[in-house]
């Protein structure tokens, strides 16, 4: 099983997440991650979904999101050459001791910016591919996370390949 991008066109209609989202649950399929918003077409919206499974089982899920009326294009990313971006959260334990190394972690070596600071903690903003934010966590862990809160993955292809608005491909 492998990690697969999907990204969904959708018509910007009340209840169309609800339906994607319940196709995968009644498949078996956890969503890692999730992430949906308007696109540069009025009326259009764009999800990017991030579940494991192995191929045959994505391309049953795929035949399947079809079927719901106001999907317009699905697209498996998963082997393009990718750029993702995730935004994180995170808010930290810090006291007078601690504060000036957080900091330096977070600003010299993460490039993320500290966005509140309190007496007794500080909030971390960092952009990024997903591998970038997980460390990031791992080294803050050890002063102590109060809270995370994380958007989930966008992806799109580099160079002049986009996600084409269009109808189902059909595999042989």
């Amino acid at each position: 099983m492998r990690s697969h991008t999907l990204v969904v066109l959708v018509e910007d209609k009340p209840g169309v997440m609800n339906r994607i989202v319940s196709l995968f649950r009644q498949r078996g399929f956890n969503i890692d991650s999730i992430a949906v918003g308007h696109t540069e077409n009025p009326g259009l919206s764009r999800i990017t979904l991030v579940a494991k499974g192995d191929d045959r089982k994505i391309e049953q899920l795929v035949k399947q999101l079809y079927k719901v009326l106001e999907v317009i294009k699905i697209t498996d990313v998963t082997d393009e050459n990718l750029i993702q971006r995730e935004l994180a959260l995170i808010k930290v334990n810090a006291t007078e001791r601690t504060r000036s190394d957080i900091m330096r972690l977070v600003s010299d070596v993460y490039r993320a910016r500290i966005v509140d600071a309190a007496p007794d903690s500080m909030v971390i903003e960092v952009t990024g591919p997903p591998e970038k934010i997980e460390s990031l966590i791992t080294l803050i862990r050890p002063y102590g996370i109060k809270e995370l809160a994380r958007t989930g993955v966008v992806a799109m292809a580099r160079g002049g390949r986009a996600v084409a608005i269009g109808q189902p491909e059909v595999v042989a």
